[in-house]
């Protein structure tokens, strides 16, 4: 099944948003949604959802550098069961390990300050999970 997939780059401040086109060919940065609460950060998604067509969501989970769980692996791992309840559209997981450092440089490559690459650091790491889910599970 084709439609657009929609990963997040899950953080307590800041949630980094991307999507794919509605073919799943290409990951783009979307966004960045401020994490004001479960509530009102969920109803953010579930409009983008809504208002994309999106088909399944992924959830990028910071394992520990050797694959085991840490503390933001668990609360990651919550707040993807926790959305898995509000909507009917499947959210799976994706390895972020190394996102956010592949976002940066990618942002420096762009040739973006570092004062423009705070700003889209997270929309590009959930774009970078994004890309890693694609090259995996898509093939």
């Amino acid at each position: 099944m084709k439609g657009r997939i929609l990963a997040i780059d899950y953080g307590t401040k800041r949630v980094g948003i991307a999507m794919t086109d509605p073919m799943r060919i290409f990951a783009k940065a979307h966004s960045v949604l401020k994490n004001s609460g479960f509530e009102s950060l969920v109803k953010e998604i579930l409009n983008l959802v809504q208002e994309y067509q999106v088909t399944l969501i992924v959830v990028g989970m910071p394992y520990a550098i050797d694959g085991g769980f840490t503390p933001k692996t668990i609360e990651t791992k919550e707040f993807q069961e926790k959305l898995q309840e509000r909507t009917k559209i499947p959210v799976v997981s994706c390895d972020e390990r190394y996102s956010s450092s592949e976002a940066e440089e990618e942002l420096k490559m762009m040739g973006k300050s570092w004062q423009e690459s705070r700003k889209l650091v997270d929309a590009m790491a959930a774009a970078m999970i994004l890309k890693t889910y694609l090259e995996t599970y898509e093939q």
